[in-house]
């Protein structure tokens, strides 16, 4: 039975709404030395602004995933994304850092809710299969190109003043809120779980995500204190053996263990954590190399990472008929080698590399996300039932969010510890270098998970049954 043209439309608001995630976070990024400069705030409020975002985005996902199928997948995207609405615009308006550090918090906790509850409007709106799949490739690939545009229009924007990196995104959320209230219905309350809320579970998982996330970005700075690191570490770790203690015993958990039964879900968030991690790591280690080392203005830093973009033409294009005729496990493989070989290929960078000498890098980088992205999401939600789908979307989202911290707060980490207290352009580039053996080994451990899916057993499918989703090692 064909899809109708307003589940077609609500796939377009909700693109709109990843695609406003992403940009949201790269534009940030590049108008951060305008910011500390018209503010006048430290480098660890800097920072602070950054992290507050992450911890609040990591933290509160699975909750949120858990709150859209409890309470109604619609309410939650509309009301999260006008509380993201109300204080991106907060952030526009700050004239102190604290007031910045606030709007990043809650702007991240209203994506952490607004993000899984979209993902399973999709999914529960699209019947397993070529559509879904098709629909799930192009809002991945929409996010990941958020996050590319986002470098290029933040350079623009900043150059306008750093605080229409902020007002942007306020225009961009209401004119998807207004197409949302518009198409979006609510799915009938039989078709959510029954049962109360588990108030215990969520406050034990919330706060061991938060403080996973935070140890993570103190591994940026390991100057400041290892045991206090370490102490976070295992503060989250007790705290998530008391949430599984709790979701064992309660009649209505907030994740049922059951869920981490599908091999293929796990495998999914373990690869979607390496993803994000070698993708944000390089990112970094490229925006560093080509603004620090190499002198290039944040506009010109854009420009060339618009070719790691191109996976938004390539991923609606071409990434369906490869996962329709080949499966996810093997796409997925494709393209994370892909990524393995970009990584590989800049070891090679040098002070006066040419632009030319670096596109086949980026190039490689849109075919990881192309092959990757999308259909790592169709693996983690397919065969979840339609009242777990919030919480299969809170999942890998969490995987991806979790993993871009931890790519960028290792990179750092390493760069900083290769570098030590030397100045010179030359030992810049071989701690840079040293610093992309974090990308490589993360892409090469993602290659490592994705192969053993190919050997995990064929599943029976009935004569005619197309291969999609549900295809070997998905």
């Amino acid at each position: 039975m064909p899809v109708p043209a307003r589940t077609w439309g609500v796939l377009i608001v909700l693109c709109g709404a990843i695609f406003l995630e992403g940009i949201d976070v790269a534009m940030l990024n590049v108008a951060l030395p305008a910011i500390r400069a018209d503010l006048g705030v430290s480098t660890s409020m800097l920072s602070g602004v950054v992290s507050a975002y992450v911890l609040g985005y990591g933290g509160f996902m699975l909750l949120g995933g858990r709150a859209a199928d409890l309470l109604g997948r619609r309410r939650m995207f509309l009301l999260w994304l006008g509380v993201f609405l109300v204080f991106s615009g907060l952030g526009g308006v700050a004239n102190d850092g604290w007031v910045l550090l606030l709007a990043r918090f809650v702007t991240g906790v209203a994506a952490g809710f607004m993000t899984p509850a979209g993902l399973s409007l999709i999914t529960t709106g699209f019947p397993e299969g070529r559509d879904r799949n098709r629909a799930l490739i192009i809002y991945g690939s929409t996010g990941a190109a958020g996050f590319a545009l986002g470098l290029v229009f933040g350079g623009v924007l900043t150059t306008f003043g750093w605080r229409w990196v902020f007002f942007a995104p306020v225009l961009m959320s209401l004119v998807v809120l207004l197409a949302a209230i518009l198409l979006i219905k609510e799915a009938p309350a039989d078709e959510r779980p029954a049962g109360g809320f588990d108030v215990a579970g969520a406050a034990s998982v919330t706060g061991a995500m938060m403080l996973l996330v935070y140890g993570v970005v103190r591994l940026e700075r390991p100057s400041e204190g290892l045991p206090l690191t370490l102490a976070v570490f295992a503060a989250a770790l007790g705290l998530l053996a008391a949430f599984v203690a709790i979701e064992r015993r309660s009649p209505h958990p907030l994740v049922r263990l059951g869920i981490f039964r599908s091999a293929a879900l796990v495998r999914a968030n373990v690869m979607a954590v390496l993803l994000t991690a070698s993708f944000f790591g390089f990112q970094f280690l490229v925006t560093l190399y080509l603004q620090e080392l190499r002198g290039w203005s944040p506009m010109q830093t854009g420009l060339a990472l618009l070719a790691a973009a191109a996976d938004v033409v390539i991923a609606p294009t071409l990434t369906p008929w490869l996962v329709n005729r080949y499966g996810n496990a093997k796409v997925i493989l494709g393209g994370l080698l892909s990524g393995l070989l970009a990584y590989v290929l800049f070891l090679g960078a040098g002070l006066d590399w040419t632009y030319a000498a670096m596109l086949p890098s980026m190039v490689l980088i849109a075919l990881m996300f192309a092959f990757a992205y999308g259909p790592l999401m169709i693996t983690a939600t397919d065969g979840i039932s339609a009242r777990e789908q919030g919480l299969a979307g809170g999942l890998i989202n969490s995987s991806f969010q979790f993993g871009a911290a931890l790519g960028v707060s290792m990179v750092t980490a390493v760069n900083v510890a290769a570098l030590g207290t030397a100045t010179a352009q030359e030992a810049g580039m071989t701690a840079l270098r040293t610093a992309l053996a974090v990308p490589l080994v993360a892409a090469l451990l993602a290659s490592a998970v994705a192969a053993t899916a190919l050997l995990a057993r064929r599943p029976h499918r009935e004569p005619g049954v197309p291969v999609c989703a549900g295809s070997p090692g998905s």
